[in-house]
């Protein structure tokens, strides 16, 4: 099943961001990741958070792997949603 993790930093975190974001990519390389990358600011000047699309067995297996981020664990984010997804457009194959 197809999971969303969208996850909003706390505020003025982007030094964080930027010293944990190593290990947060290799943490998410190990991952089944369809796609992800970071929201911006509404003026596009810093990141402010991180949608990722994982393929997980389970939601509680998706929430496990929101919660073993190395983002989450150096306590970047504010809040972390996972919620079942269901790609609509492009249909899948």
């Amino acid at each position: 099943m197809l999971y969303v993790l969208i996850c909003q930093d706390k505020s003025n975190s982007s030094e964080l961001r930027q010293s944990v974001r190593p290990k947060h990519l290799e943490y998410l390389g190990d991952q089944e990741v369809r796609f992800a990358g970071p929201m911006f600011s509404d003026d596009q000047s810093e990141m402010i958070g991180s949608i990722v699309f994982i393929v997980a067995e389970s939601l509680a297996k998706a929430k496990s792997i929101a919660d073993n981020d190395p983002y989450y664990l150096a306590g970047l984010f504010e809040n972390v949603t996972v919620r079942p997804f269901k790609q609509a457009i492009p249909a899948e194959s």
